[in-house]
């Protein structure tokens, strides 16, 4: 089988721009979840996020006129690529794998209040395109120069991770010998004001796996990784990151919102992604967490690992306490996450985690950072 390793990481985050960057607030334990200034809060039950700091935005590099959401992919897509060092013949052969949920939704809406306040056209109609997650694709692959296949993947709060697994399949089937993968979400309207109508915004920073959690804590970042055929990768001397020795995408079929109360859907990716990678649970040391905070979620999520590697077996930490849920990029910057962990043998913590929760059977490394020398994750 292709054996594919990440020869590039590229990270806008709230902690600001660079994988550098990243890594330094993630490994201080730095909570980036802040009171919101996009979006106006009053009367919601949470009035905080971790953003993009706006002095990080405006220093990208990356045109204004752009959506706020491309601004944040395309940065990140160009550090992935020069960390890389791919040539422009190299990128005319790369494939782009993006997971999107929000497109630029955050644009839109303005258009949207603009044109309903005002009763008249907006001038700015070609923000409304830009609402279509698809968009971000044909935007990177056509500013960065990528001429292999272009694919679109919506899968909500799992698009970063699932982008991840389909590169690897068309790198594996022979239709790219190289993939640009990841996700990218920024914040919008629609989705802090209706994660508040569910109440399933913490109004403090998201405390997952506590026994007195209350909720999540929104995000907005970009998170992109170059994926490649190992040997093509030692040809042409350039260094990787890592090995992505397996995945699997599965699907609960259970619920529209909640997960399986069992978690079957959880259990049967993570069973089929050790299978493909042909690893044992005992070899697998930490598990980067979905821990988005809610009191359904961790509970599920801990029940799955535990039927998986056993109670307590594994370390378990969730970043998102850190750096919020960003969304369609979660999953792609949990990966960059995970692999400096890997790099560094240091494993992020879960902050604000005073009392775990009774049901989560796993040292989920509370508030402090702490080494541990880790081969597979």
């Amino acid at each position: 089988m292709t054996r594919i390793v990440v020869s590039g990481l590229g990270v806008v985050s709230p902690y600001g721009a660079g994988v550098k960057t990243f890594w330094a607030g993630l490994a201080a334990g730095t909570c980036a979840i802040r009171p919101i200034t996009l979006i106006e809060t009053d009367g919601f039950r949470s009035r905080i996020a971790a953003e993009v700091p706006a002095d990080t935005v405006a220093g990208l590099g990356v045109s204004a006129r752009r959506t706020r959401a491309d601004r944040l992919g395309l940065a990140a897509a160009r550090e992935a690529l020069a960390d890389a060092v791919l040539s422009a013949r190299d990128r005319a052969e790369t494939a782009l794998v993006v997971g999107a949920v929000g497109g630029g939704m955050f644009e839109g809406e303005e258009w949207y209040w603009e044109e309903t306040r005002s009763g008249r056209p907006s001038p700015r109609i070609t923000a409304l395109r830009s609402i279509l997650p698809c968009t971000h694709a044909e935007t990177l692959g056509f500013r960065l120069g990528l001429g292999g296949p272009k694919e679109t993947v919506v899968m909500a709060c799992a698009s970063g991770a699932a982008a991840i697994a389909l590169g690897a399949d068309l790198i594996r089937e022979g239709a790219a010998s190289c993939a640009l993968v990841g996700g990218v979400d920024a914040l919008t309207r629609i989705c802090f004001m209706g994660f508040n109508a569910l109440r399933l915004l913490d109004p403090e920073p998201c405390r997952p796996f506590d026994r007195d959690r209350k909720g999540m804590s929104i995000g907005e970042a970009a998170a992109f990784l170059v994926l490649e055929d190992a040997e093509r990768c030692r040809a042409r001397g350039a260094r990787h990151h890592g090995e992505l020795l397996g995945a699997a995408v599965t699907t609960d079929a259970h619920h529209v919102t909640a997960p399986h109360p069992e978690g079957e859907g959880m259990v049967r990716a993570m069973t089929q992604a050790l299978h493909n990678a042909r690893v044992a649970p005992d070899d697998i040391g930490y598990v980067n967490a979905h821990g988005t905070g809610t009191l359904q979620n961790d509970r599920t999520e801990a029940l799955a690992l535990a039927r998986v590697f056993g109670a307590g077996r594994v370390l378990v930490s969730s970043t998102k306490s850190l750096v919020g849920h960003t969304m369609a990029a979660a999953g792609s910057l949990e990966a960059v996450a995970t692999l400096l962990t890997l790099q560094h043998g240091l494993v992020p913590p879960t902050a604000h985690l005073e009392h775990v929760d009774p049901e989560i059977p796993f040292d989920c490394v509370p508030r402090v950072a702490r080494e541990a020398p880790l081969e597979r994750a």
